[in-house]
């Protein structure tokens, strides 16, 4: 029986596969303990910190939307609808630990991010949740304390939501209740992490 070798990778091109196969990040293990989340993963305690300096927002609000959005996955979308047995898409464009639509992502990198975020980037995502925090207080008034209000903005854009959009929205009014009471967890929390 002839013996043939397998082709091997070059090592750069190994590196880059192995690279490559590494970049989904899993999302924490214990999501509804802010101090485990950053415990767990030390860079997001550091890039919480930084986008916190940079515009003000609320560490737990800003992680307590990004939990509701996407339960911290890097890669979460909106589940695909279907006719029948064939897929006709998905129902936005949303995508990353943000679900920041292709639209507000564009509007995002223009006004304060930069050709290089990436929405399934952990830092750049919370990023775009303070920026957007920060034009909802500008836009509707509301207080970046306000998770409950900032939430619904979030959902419902600005123009959205001073038109009231999200009014008999129940499973929507409950989303934001559910961002407000973990928002209000993570800062108790906050206040007695032991951190660094």
């Amino acid at each position: 029986m002839k013996v043939t070798s397998a082709r091997l990778l070059p090592p750069a091109a190994l590196a880059a596969a192995l690279l490559l196969s590494s970049c989904t990040a899993d999302p924490p293990s214990n999501p509804g303990d802010v101090c485990s989340i950053f415990q767990e993963k030390d860079s997001w305690y550091a890039a919480a910190h930084r986008v916190h300096a940079k515009y003000g927002v609320p560490v737990n609000v800003a992680m307590a939307i990004m939990a509701q959005e996407s339960s911290f996955r890097d890669d979460a979308k909106p589940p695909m609808r279907w006719f029948l047995f064939i897929p006709i898409g998905r129902a936005s464009s949303a995508y990353g630990y943000a679900q920041a639509t292709d639209d507000a992502w564009d509007q995002y990198v223009d006004e304060a991010g930069s050709w290089f975020s990436d929405r399934d980037d952990f830092e750049d995502a919370l990023d775009f949740i303070g920026w957007y925090m920060t034009k909802t207080r500008q836009a509707n008034g509301i207080p970046y304390s306000d998770a409950y209000n900032q939430y619904l903005n979030y959902h419902e854009g600005w123009k959205g939501f001073a038109a009231g959009s999200w009014k008999g929205q129940d499973w929507l009014v409950k989303a934001a209740r559910n961002v407000e009471d973990r928002s209000k967890v993570y800062r108790r929390q906050l206040l007695h992490c032991n951190l660094y």
